[in-house]
């Protein structure tokens, strides 16, 4: 969320109430794009160009496991999508909603591992406005950007509801909970979630107002698959206390990773992060 004034946020939400206007002041930062895809002449074949910021950490060989392409959402806009081949025999794949500030050549590599680690692709797409991907970043668009890569995910792929794990972190958990929450999957990941955009900016806020942004808090408790929910108990961005909150609501709700000492961006940098993971998608979804 960006610095804002006191002053600057009683006008967002007072004078007067707009959540899209909310959304785009309070969540979006799209970065400078670090990934250019360039499709061929019969334009259905696109090759991924990575900027030296996507600082990638792996040979061409890795690079070739990564297939893009564009597709179109709802709205109109074309976004952006990333399916990373990260294991032949893999059961599930990770539908994954990336964090605020970054885009998909900034997460690729992170895919790669990731995906390697846990034994499951990863499917992933940048926002409106992010990336490669046209139109403007607001509510309206995550949600149509989710169901486009849902949709995707689904047709181009073949990959059944029961094969797909959505995973949201951070900003990402709002198209995450707004998809699991009309759609069932084997799981729902929930990494640095947030509960709504007025409980982060005024953290005394006890009900969902009208033109409150980004409602997780309202419809976790709508999501029957099994929820993993992850969070810092240092995070500066959004507080530890939104996790629990979440965690509390959830229908189905695993045992839950508290990562003690952990803030909002570097969860992943810690071994219990890895290990919860492994634990949850080789061995807790086989039993569930």
């Amino acid at each position: 969320m960006n610095n804002l004034s006191f002053g600057e946020l009683c006008c967002l939400f007072c004078c007067p109430p707009c959540p899209g206007k909310i959304a785009s002041k309070l969540a979006f930062l799209p970065p400078d794009p670090t990934y250019t895809l360039m499709c061929d002449d019969s334009g259905s074949r696109w090759t991924l160009h990575l900027s030296e910021r996507a600082d990638w950490q792996y040979s061409s060989r890795e690079k070739d496991a990564i297939e893009c392409f564009m597709t179109r959402t709802s709205k109109g806009n074309r976004i952006a999508c990333m399916f990373v081949r990260c294991s032949p025999n893999a059961k599930y794949t990770l539908l994954f909603s990336h964090g605020n500030a970054v885009d998909l050549g900034q997460m690729s590599s992170f895919y790669i591992g990731l995906g390697s680690r846990i034994n499951c692709n990863i499917f992933s797409y940048d926002y409106s406005g992010y990336g490669a991907s046209s139109g403007k970043p607001t509510e309206k668009n995550l949600y149509a950007d989710v169901d486009a890569a849902w949709l995707a995910l689904r047709t181009r792929y073949g990959i059944r509801p029961e094969n797909v794990i959505i995973y949201g972190q951070s900003i990402g958990t709002v198209p995450s909970v707004d998809l699991a929450a009309r759609y069932e999957s084997a799981a729902v990941i929930l990494h640095s979630p947030l509960t709504s955009g007025m409980r982060v900016a005024f953290p005394d806020t006890k009900k969902t107002y009208c033109f409150d942004a980004f409602p997780n808090i309202d419809k976790v408790s709508k999501i029957t698959s099994p929820v993993l929910i992850i969070h810092g108990t240092e995070d500066e961005v959004i507080d530890f206390s939104h996790g629990l909150a979440l965690f509390e609501r959830c229908q189905r709700p695993v045992e839950p990773l508290w990562v003690e000492g952990a803030g909002h961006n570097d969860v992943e940098l810690y071994g219990q992060y890895l290990e919860r993971l492994k634990q949850f998608v080789s061995h807790e979804l086989v039993n569930l």
